[in-house]
């Protein structure tokens, strides 16, 4: 068995929000596992998701690159060794040429981009000479561009502070939808980078996936409803435990029987069969919305938008199309934050960028 040590404890705790006991038997239970262990805590009702912005260690800054005529957009992130670097003027210079020099010549990867030219020298040296006149260690760590289809367009969001970048693209219906497309294409970037959907839709999501948070979504209710009979605040009631968790659960076969059932219920209700047509569609979007909670957190299209929250994006999206005269289909997004997924280790943060440079 691994050794279970208080830096271990102490980090699991900082995540998940649970007891220091709880986080150390829930590391032996997992032979050390940090990932399992957080997943045993939330099945078990004693813990939050780790928040992985909670453990970013790097510096630097996301870029944003959207060509002019709206059909390639380009997102990067280069890291620095401290915030103060971040801030100068020659970085953030560095940043946007980078990224535009990434678009005009179509690069794919780390290596295409450190072999190319750019102002007559390989970018690997153009990077060191760089590198050299701001005094620190500095990383293109990734980029990505999205290229409009034929009737398709694309954009991009940048966060005013430098950290989160957002790309979209979408294909239309025709030319001038694309057109029209674009400013709404843009909010729906801001949406991305305040709300950090992981999925486009719930059409991405494993089963096995969805079934184990479904089990940690269950516990974590019924302990807040523990907590609220607790209390007993008439202004908190309890929350009702859903069926299910994602709507790639939900098939026709159980919404029929929802259905079903709104019916039977209407009836016990002495409802006038003449309105149920008005009432049940308005019902089963609900039985929707309470069985697909995994969907409003994890997924683009089943997020309450930020502009107005009593529409998910899927909606907000619907509403366009009919405005602009047709279809709108969000093919991909790619949301960058600055140090995503770079585990904080140690309080050193300088030295976990640098390591991460290599």
């Amino acid at each position: 068995m691994a050794e279970i040590s208080a830096q271990m404890v102490k980090e699991l705790r900082e995540s998940t929000g649970a007891g220091m006991m709880d986080c150390k038997n829930a590391l032996k239970e997992t032979q050390g596992d940090f990932e399992k262990a957080i997943q045993l805590l939330r099945e078990k009702g004693l813990g939050k998701a780790a928040k992985k912005a909670d453990r970013l260690a790097a510096e630097g800054l996301v870029s944003v690159k959207v060509s002019d005529d709206f059909t390639s957009a380009t997102v990067s992130e280069i890291n620095s060794e401290t915030d103060f670097v971040a801030k100068n003027e020659q970085f953030i210079a560095l940043t946007k040429d980078t990224t535009a020099h990434i678009q005009n010549h179509s690069l794919k990867s780390i290596e295409e981009l450190h072999s190319s030219v750019i102002d007559g020298v390989k970018f690997e040296e153009y990077l060191k000479s760089q590198i050299a006149t701001i005094g620190e260690n500095l990383v293109v760590r990734r980029f990505a561009t999205l290229k409009a289809s034929e009737k398709g367009v694309v954009n991009g969001y940048i966060h005013t502070n430098g950290r989160v970048g957002v790309i979209i693209a979408a294909a239309c219906e025709s030319t001038e939808v694309a057109s029209k497309a674009k400013d709404f294409l843009k909010q729906i970037c801001m949406h991305i980078a305040a709300m950090k959907p992981t999925y486009l839709s719930y059409d991405e999501l494993d089963m096995g996936f969805v079934e184990s948070e479904y089990k940690a979504l269950v516990a974590e209710l019924e302990k807040e409803n523990e907590e609220r009979r607790r209390l007993k605040d008439p202004n908190k009631p309890e929350h009702k435990i859903p069926k299910f968790a994602s709507r790639k659960q939900l098939n026709d076969t159980i919404l029929k029987q929802a259905e079903e059932d709104i019916k039977a219920e209407l009836k016990a209700q002495n409802k006038p069969e003449k309105i149920w047509d008005k009432i049940i569609p308005g019902k089963i979007e609900s039985f929707i919305a309470e069985n697909s909670q995994l969907d409003s957190k994890l997924t683009l299209m089943g997020q309450f938008y930020v502009m107005d929250d009593k529409k998910t994006i899927a909606q907000v999206i619907t509403e366009k199309e009919k405005e602009l005269g047709g279809s709108i289909k969000i093919v991909e997004f790619i949301r960058f934050e600055v140090g995503e997924g770079l585990e904080k280790k140690t309080e050193d943060f300088a030295a976990e960028v640098a390591a991460q440079i290599g």
